[in-house]
């Protein structure tokens, strides 16, 4: 008989979020050259309009980036990615109040201006390795923290592939960052094993096969797979055409016991929330 994971709850500006039932974010990205969706959402009715859509169709989170991380991405300012979330923070919340917004970046200056700006959640690809202040700053605003696996940084990730167990090895880093972030104070954290971050496709898929081992670190798993090339490399199409292949891959992590998934189509994740369930009454 499958074991059944224990109740987890997580603390969003004095909301709980029971992650009994998994729940959806949605991915909202204030950049000019993200994998997908680069430039799309740059103009104030294009973010509105993205964040009514996916908060009508289910959404619990609002993830919004204002730097890419895609492979061999452009670096950008401190300033600029400050002014790109602070903006969109401020535009979603003042028409939709009650929206919790996470924060994706791995700089500490701009976590805490999107935090005091209103947003509930800092979502950190590089697990607190690319800013040593990271840690003590999430502590101090006292939000959920989202510690992804990363090596490098994007501009170097691709390149850092080399694991004799890519799995084993991903959950003992994640381990050792949690333990860390812990004994900074961080209370809520979610870890993310970083779907295409320093893994090749077919280690991203291995990491997918074993995704129930990281129920051991005995908090909530994100995964973060929603058109990825480890989807549309395999199928041989692209992220435009790799919706199908998201949504199967969502049913398999949800199957393993992930409680988030990060994503660019929300009503379609929330059918395979729905979907499992039923599956598991």
């Amino acid at each position: 008989m499958k074991k059944i994971k224990k109740l987890q709850t997580l603390n969003c500006r004095g909301k709980l979020i029971d992650l009994s039932v998994p729940k959806v974010i949605g991915i909202i990205n204030v950049t000019t050259d993200s994998f997908y969706d680069g430039g799309k959402t740059i103009a104030e009715t294009e973010i509105l309009k993205q964040a009514e859509k996916m908060l009508s169709e289910g959404a619990t989170f609002l993830d919004i980036g204002g730097y890419s991380t895609r492979p061999s991405a452009s670096e950008i300012s401190e300033i600029e990615e400050i002014r790109r979330v602070v903006n969109a923070t401020e535009i979603i919340l003042k028409n939709f109040p009650e929206a919790l917004i996470s924060v994706d970046t791995f700089r500490s200056e701009v976590a805490k201006k999107a935090i005091e700006t209103g947003a509930a959640i800092v979502n950190d690809v590089s697990g607190g390795t690319l800013d040593a202040e990271m840690y003590k700053t999430v502590a101090k605003l006292k939000v959920p923290y989202i510690l992804m696996h990363m090596r490098g940084t994007p501009q170097t990730m691709a390149k850092l592939t080399e694991y004799k167990n890519v799995t084993i090895e991903v959950l003992k880093d994640l381990a050792e960052k949690i333990a860390r972030a812990r004994a900074e104070g961080i209370s809520d954290i979610i870890a993310d094993p970083g779907f295409g971050f320093a893994k090749t496709r077919q280690q991203s898929f291995q990491v997918l096969n074993n995704l129930e081992l990281f129920q051991n670190l005995e908090i909530p798993v994100l995964a973060g797979i929603s058109r990825k090339s480890m989807i549309y490399k395999t199928l041989e199409t692209s992220a435009e055409n790799a919706l199908n292949g998201t949504t199967s891959l969502n049913t398999i992590a949800l199957l393993k016991g992930a409680s988030i998934l990060r994503v660019h189509d929300v009503k379609e994740a929330v059918d395979c929330v729905k979907l499992f369930e039923m599956l598991k009454s």
